[in-house]
């Protein structure tokens, strides 16, 4: 299984999500990565977000994105369980 990836954006790092971060990168069972710009020009600005397995992440607070990114992957990892059981009864 692929690992996680968890990217942030160099330009919302005065959210505090360097926290994060550091977090990911330190840890074996994701890809935690930090790039100059992901594209979402604003959403930077406005509050700490992360692009996870490619879908935009976003909460008031960094220890609220942190939940809000465990939370998303619990529920990506249910939803591709429960299409893997869809395909093996087709």
């Amino acid at each position: 299984m692929l690992k996680p990836t968890v990217e942030f954006c160099a330009g919302n790092m005065h959210h505090g999500t360097e926290r994060l971060l550091d977090k990911y990168e330190a840890d074996d069972d994701f890809e935690g990565t930090e790039f100059g710009c992901l594209g979402n020009c604003g959403e930077c600005y406005l509050k700490p977000f992360a692009l996870v397995n490619g879908s935009i992440v976003a909460a008031d607070s960094v220890e609220e994105l942190e939940l809000k990114i465990e939370k998303f992957l619990i529920d990506e990892e249910e939803d591709m369980a429960a299409l893997d059981k869809l395909i093996d009864t087709l």
